[in-house]
């Protein structure tokens, strides 16, 4: 420590740390000499309660390791036991899963989206996206009567079949959201004030970003091109044409451009699902009683895209009708621990403007 600097905590109640986390800052001046991240005041045993509860008690809790994105973290969970059961899923409910997370990936996407202008004092934007989120969340709440934690997915599919009036719905809504994004664009994209705050700040070299297992968005900013939908695709994905959205910038603009291509990527993969449930005739059924399944002993990883990276659920099983070990990883996690390569030698008034765009939230982080 410098004779002349100084310590600072920023949080762990701080509006724009979006979560419990403390940031130790130390600072010479308005100069970011070392930021030390410290985390676990959110941790709430979620990985620990999978052992004492069956499969299916266990499910409605996994919507809150990421509270933006559910349908991810359900997919994840029941993707892995499915493996375990070598239960095959009809290929409507993988469409129907998809088509939800695409959804919630646009919700997600325009949540930080508007916190993160917010929190370079920007209001009008959150407004606009928090219009456009609404729909979302209604067509949500219509279909699995939650806002919020849906508890949706289920082992084999879904609980029920969507309905053509609901797909309507979407279609309508797909149809809106591409005046809208560009509504969003007018407004940040060239606006000066944004781009002196973004443009070749917290700079993620490749090399650093991989180092750091970094992934989704803010990797795809770094110019690498790894998207799980592609690379390794799940649920419907392989039948489906869309882009990488990436961008070879590494800065903090980067990754704001990456997360609007994504959700024009996830407007273009929405169109496609809707598409082909409207022309599937099949009749869906669940092809399991998720009640007291006993899963057979051994283990699995499954592997999502979520709107934060790498999402992956680690499940052993003893051949109890209980999990004998869950384990999760996610991307908000490696987005924290990469923090202090990419402020080092940059000023505290960019601190926050770099650490939203990484688009963290703590629940992923602490579990």
């Amino acid at each position: 420590m410098k004779n002349s600097s100084v310590k600072i905590n920023i949080g762990p109640q701080h509006p724009s740390t979006h979560g419990v986390l403390r940031l130790i800052a130390e600072l010479d001046g308005e100069e970011i000499l070392s930021i030390e991240p410290v985390v676990g005041y959110l941790h709430r045993g979620i990985e620990k309660m999978a052992e004492s509860r069956s499969y299916l008690q266990y499910l409605p809790i996994v919507d809150r390791v990421d509270y933006l994105g559910g349908f991810f973290t359900s997919y994840a969970y029941c993707d892995a036991v499915e493996h375990l059961l070598n239960l095959e899923v009809p290929k409507r409910a993988d469409y129907i899963r998809m088509l939800c997370m695409e959804l919630n990936r646009i919700a997600s996407h325009q949540l930080w989206l508007g916190t993160f202008m917010l929190d370079l004092g920007a209001s009008s934007p959150l407004f606009y996206c928090f219009r456009d989120r609404e729909e979302i969340l209604s067509l949500f709440e219509e279909l699995t009567g939650q806002r919020m934690m849906y508890n949706y997915f289920t082992f084999g599919g879904v609980r029920f079949d969507v309905t053509n009036e609901w797909l309507s719905k979407v279609s309508d809504f797909v149809s809106r959201m591409p005046k809208a994004i560009n509504d969003y664009e007018k407004i940040i994209t060239l606006n000066p004030i944004f781009t002196q705050r973004t443009v070749e700040k917290g700079i993620l070299s490749p090399a650093i970003a991989l180092q750091y297992s970094v992934t989704g968005p803010n990797l795809r900013a770094s110019a690498v091109e790894l998207d799980f939908r592609k690379n390794m695709p799940y649920a419907a994905y392989n039948d489906v044409d869309f882009v990488i959205a990436e961008s070879n910038r590494c800065d903090s603009y980067g990754r704001y451009l990456v997360r609007i291509q994504e959700m024009k990527t996830s407007l273009d993969i929405i169109k496609q699902a809707v598409l082909y449930l409207k022309n599937d005739s099949s009749d869906y059924t669940l092809n399991i009683n998720p009640v007291n399944i006993k899963v057979p002993e051994g283990e699995y990883t499954s592997y999502v895209e979520s709107s934060r990276g790498l999402l992956s659920c680690y499940i052993k099983s003893d051949g109890s009708g209980k999990p004998y070990r869950v384990k999760w990883r996610t991307g908000s996690y490696y987005a924290v621990q990469v923090l202090p390569e990419i402020v080092k030698g940059l000023y505290y008034n960019d601190l926050i403007a770099i650490f939203g765009s990484l688009d963290v939230i703590m629940p992923e982080v602490d579990r």
